[in-house]
């Protein structure tokens, strides 16, 4: 079989295997020949499992060959779909980029893996990421870092910088993200790929490993808007293992793939185009923008004015669930364990964590603690919580005037390996665009939109909750009329 078939998005490959031109085995092999090939290069992954893979496709190939008639196959036949190694996978090692999970092995899937597996999606390993998911760069990962396959001596973006790098080698057919303050997005539009941070509530958290619960989704990173609507149509809907979950039943968003703009309001926030957005960036996403107006839409310019503290609340919040999140990491029920030299408790929890938690990950559980500490819980978690407030309320009300946001995924191009490890706060800079729809949690895709000197630029389009039919539809139309990089 040829690599070609590699290249192909999602749906065309299952389309292949269920129609027998290919077997799922033969995929799943030149699959792995592929990820072999690429991995010395960029690093994609943490945790392979080639042999279960293999297993799989061919019990899928003898499914296919002995269905009667009335049968169904599932949605993603035989299809090889990576996950981001902070979603739980019976079996399989799950270390979420962290030195102190390294050898940590759970015991059951999460939701979102069961749907997968149910459709016929074939799990082909674990990717890399920022550790526990704190970073825009998957340079803070415990197993070193990820490199941009665009270019290799910059970042892929983070924190699911390994699922995006995966799709844009074509190491995989769909990837599984997850998106605290654009973790999905970010690497997205690093990677010249497509990613879904949908509704907070409409996919289930239950098997992820928490950073931020009230801000992190678990979501599709694929290689178009078409693969993207058909994995996110799989793993959506309500779960009653979670209590996030909404009771909202599952949809087939490849319905919602309509060639259509004609009469769609696109909202242009000036505060997403403020300081440090990159002029190249920004007129790219004006283009994008202009072209959508040259195929039946219109577009008004609006402000948002408590954007401009979206990143600092964002932070607080963050920092302040990680540092609760995290508090059950003390290496002796699981995880990571120090050498024991019969230390009394407290040094054997002190010495587990300091070991165990990477530098990023315990910057942020001290300024959660501080937030979150009797003397300033007021000045900064309660105010950040009513800030959040404020700011959907105000999104609630420029959702009057218009039907969807465009705006910049990330305000500058892929940079260097390195380039900002040393300036924390420019790093934290890089989510500016991305941390709002997390605060709301409203629906949001990025999707390519151009390439600069080798390098994709990402176009954010952001909706009101429950609209990703929206998001699919202008999505669509874009790839189908304007631009386009995997076809």
């Amino acid at each position: 079989m040829k690599s070609y078939i590699l290249e192909l998005p999602a749906t065309e490959i299952i389309d292949k295997i269920k129609r027998q031109e290919v077997s799922a085995e033969d995929y799943i092999a030149k699959l792995f020949e592929k990820i072999e090939h690429e991995e010395p290069r960029i690093h994609s992954f943490i945790t392979l499992t080639k042999e279960s893979a293999l297993i799989q496709a061919r019990m899928i190939d003898r499914k296919i060959k002995t269905i009667k008639d009335g049968e169904k196959l599932g949605r993603l036949c035989g299809i090889g779909v990576a996950v981001k190694d902070n979603i739980c996978t019976e079996g399989i090692r799950t270390t979420c980029g962290s030195r102190i999970l390294e050898n940590f092995i759970p015991p059951y899937d999460a939701t979102v893996v069961e749907r997968i597996k149910g459709e016929g999606g074939i799990i082909i390993g674990k990717t890399n990421m920022d550790e526990f998911g704190m970073g825009s760069t998957t340079e803070y990962s415990y197993f070193g870092p990820t490199f941009n396959p665009w270019d290799v001596s910059r970042v892929p973006g983070g924190s699911s910088g390994g699922s995006a790098s995966a799709i844009a080698a074509d190491e995989a057919g769909l990837a599984l993200g997850a998106d605290t303050g654009g973790s999905i997005r970010c690497p997205s539009s690093f990677c010249g790929t497509v990613g879904l941070k949908g509704t907070y509530g409409l996919v289930s958290r239950y098997g992820l490993i928490s950073y931020g619960n009230s801000l992190e989704q678990i979501g599709p990173i694929t290689k178009n808007v078409k693969d993207c609507a058909l994995l996110f149509g799989c793993i959506s809907g309500h779960d009653p293992r979670d209590s996030t979950s909404l009771p909202y039943p599952s949809k087939d968003y490849t319905q919602s793939l309509i060639d259509d703009v004609k009469g769609l309001r696109i909202g242009v926030v000036k505060e997403f185009f403020g300081e440090g957005t990159d002029e190249v960036v920004a007129k790219y996403v004006w283009d994008s923008i202009k072209s959508l107006e040259g195929l039946g839409a219109s577009y008004t310019e609006l402000s948002i004015k408590s954007l401009e503290y979206a990143l600092p609340t964002y932070y607080i919040i963050a920092m302040s669930e990680a540092s609760s999140n995290l508090a059950r990491y003390d290496g002796l029920r699981y995880g990571f364990r120090a050498p024991d030299k019969n230390y009394d408790w407290n040094t054997v929890f002190s010495k587990n964590r300091r070991l165990g938690f990477g530098l990023e990950v315990k910057r942020r559980i001290i300024l959660g603690t501080y937030a979150l500490s009797a003397g300033y819980f007021h000045e900064y978690y309660l105010k950040a919580q009513r800030i959040r407030t404020l700011i959907r309320r105000e999104f609630d009300q420029t959702f009057k005037k218009c039907d969807v946001l465009i705006c910049p995924t990330m305000p500058i191009l892929p940079f260097k390996l390195g380039e900002k490890v040393k300036d924390p706060l420019e790093m934290y800079m890089c989510d500016i665009d991305t941390v709002p729809a997390n605060l709301t949690g409203l629906p949001a895709i990025s999707i390519p939109c151009g390439i600069h000197h080798g390098l994709p630029i990402g176009l954010q389009i952001i909706a009101q909750i429950y609209r990703e039919d929206l998001l699919f539809r202008v999505a669509y139309t874009f790839e189908q009329n304007c631009f386009s990089v995997n076809g």
